[in-house]
């Protein structure tokens, strides 16, 4: 038994036209040209070295109250004195750590500032890159970063993009540096006697004269009376008045 089939409900099916092709370029095919870019692009960025796979947080553990890390997750900088004073030599040599492949022979400078002083003038401030670490040789502060505020220090190295690194309240730089905390407890310097002993002794030793010379003293000396008014008073002594 065949079963009717209604043409006006039938669907049929259309092959593809020949007409719609891939268009090169778009979806499928991939030019050398753009190929080429991406990696450009990716040779830029710098990577973590394979051959370390430490993380920022065991490099800080090797180097205790050494390093520090900034607000980049590529570089590591020296920890630096709270307070200091200004045109002094650092107690340790500045250095920069790259995580990341750094060449050799890029420069890496510093600079300072903070709202207050936006520049701060800095001596030996540029350093240069080899073995991922650049050692800054006799960096100095001599700019002041202001009553009771701190420098922010800026890093950059100089890569192919440059890359900057911020050391946020890193030192604060004054004319007279840190000052030693006062004691109230330290005692002033006593004087060389008690209060409660007498002044008799000292007195003496200002009143009492000096004698040096150790010839004896002549008779005229020795009574304060000239040799014939000596002689009157033996007299007068002798017959009984």
């Amino acid at each position: 038994m065949r079963i009717p089939v209604d043409p006006s409900t039938s669907r049929r099916f259309s092959p593809p036209s020949s007409s719609l092709q891939a268009v090169p370029g778009k979806m499928n095919d991939v030019s050398p040209v753009g190929a080429q870019q991406e990696a450009a692009a990716a040779a830029a960025v710098p990577r973590l070295r394979p051959h370390d796979n430490r993380t920022m947080v065991e490099i800080i553990a090797d180097h205790p109250a050494e390093l520090v890390r900034t607000d980049s997750p590529n570089f590591l900088c020296s920890v630096l004195p709270s307070h200091w004073r200004c045109n002094k030599t650092l107690p340790v040599a500045f250095k920069v750590v790259a995580l990341g492949d750094v060449p050799d022979g890029t420069v890496v400078t510093v600079m300072a500032g903070n709202d207050e002083n936006y520049s701060a003038e800095l001596r030996n401030a540029s350093a240069v890159m080899k073995n991922q670490v650049a050692r800054f040789n006799d960096l100095r502060f001599v700019g002041r970063s202001g009553r009771g505020k701190s420098f922010t220090l800026t890093i950059t190295v100089f890569t192919n993009p440059p890359q900057v690194a911020t050391y946020h309240r890193a030192i604060k730089v004054t004319v007279d540096g840190p000052r030693e905390p006062r004691n109230p407890r330290q005692s002033q310097s006593s004087p060389p006697w008690s209060y409660e002993q007498p002044y008799t002794p000292y007195l003496s030793q200002m009143t009492s004269p000096s004698i040096h010379s150790t010839t004896p003293l002549s008779s005229t000396r020795a009574t304060g009376l000239p040799g014939h008014l000596k002689k009157k008073k033996n007299n007068k002594t002798e017959l009984g008045f």
